[in-house]
């Protein structure tokens, strides 16, 4: 048990719970830009999945992991400009559009995965072009920040970095003020001029990207390779991170955090011989956790307001 408690001083830790954290940073980055305009994007998992296969599947027929993240990312735009069209235009239930996608999402890869490589599990027969890591000399000497922040994929480093660009583009541009305005009262958006239907396209457009990066980084980073429903309810997970950092980025991002270390923690169990059927139950446990929380805070908060 010693050795258990030890893993927490150790850098590699650390480096494992920023690799295993960083697609939930770009899903939590995806949820908030559309939570915060209205609009509750629960096809990030279906997003980030057709993203995966896309990045890892282009980038390995055409050598090059760069043009496998453009792929990977046009596929969730599309997914969200679907979802966008379906809930906005034809008036389709946002959460009943979002699970649509996410199953649609689940067949179709599976059924592509077939078709290009005769396979139903894995693209591992097609070879794989994963986006490089970085090794920075500035970063490297470091001690014990060193070992932990350096030689990571490069998308961990663009996660950290959208933290602040997502937290900046909420707070101080007249594009973020428009969405909270229309998340909080659209009829009063719409009566100062604010085009409520664009800006929850645009939302939806941008949680889309950053679900886009979510799923290629599962495929081009964490592994090498597509793997069927690969996704394993990150999505999911990261609706819950958003809920607990309510419409911060840094709060959201800290919650992404928090989950990372269940996820590390469950593979550190395993060491000690837990059955991983155990140790993967650890952060949808945490999860549950955190809805609970959530929902008892918001029924306190209702019924302060109630009470005023």
């Amino acid at each position: 048990m010693s050795n258990f408690f030890q893993n927490f001083i150790d850098p590699a830790f650390w480096y494992s719970v920023l690799r295993v954290s960083t697609p939930l940073l770009f899903a939590v980055m995806a949820a908030l830009v559309s939570s915060i305009a209205g609009s509750i994007n629960i096809g990030i998992e279906g997003m980030m999945l057709m993203a995966a296969f896309w990045g890892n599947v282009v980038g390995a027929f055409a050598k090059n992991p760069w043009i496998g993240l453009l792929a990977g990312i046009a596929s969730a735009i599309a997914m969200s400009l679907l979802l966008a069209f379906s809930h906005l235009k034809l008036r389709v239930n946002l959460v009943i559009a979002g699970v649509a996608l996410n199953l649609f999402a689940s067949g179709f890869t599976v059924f592509m995965l077939f078709a290009l490589t005769g396979e139903k599990g894995t693209s591992a027969s097609l070879g794989s072009q994963p986006i490089p890591r970085l090794d920075i000399p500035l970063l490297r000497d470091i001690p014990f920040l060193g070992k932990v922040l350096n030689n990571h994929n490069a998308l961990t480093y663009f996660a950290l970095i959208s933290i602040f660009l997502v937290d900046y583009l909420i707070r101080k541009t007249p594009l973020g003020m428009r969405m909270r305005a229309v998340g909080e009262n659209p009829d009063a958006a719409t009566s100062v001029g604010v085009s409520v239907l664009r800006v929850k396209y645009v939302s939806l457009l941008l949680s889309g990207v950053f679900a886009g990066f979510a799923g290629a980084f599962l495929s081009m980073g964490y592994v090498s390779w597509f793997a069927r429903d690969m996704t394993s309810g990150r999505g999911f997970i990261a609706l819950a991170a958003q809920a607990l950092g309510g419409n911060s980025a840094i709060l959201g991002a800290l919650g992404a955090l928090l989950f990372g270390v269940a996820e590390a923690t469950g593979f550190t169990l395993q060491s000690l011989r837990i059955p991983s059927e155990i140790t993967n139950m650890i952060p949808f446990i945490l999860t549950l956790i955190v809805l609970i929380i959530y929902a008892r805070t918001r029924v306190r908060s209702h019924s302060r307001i109630q009470e005023i």
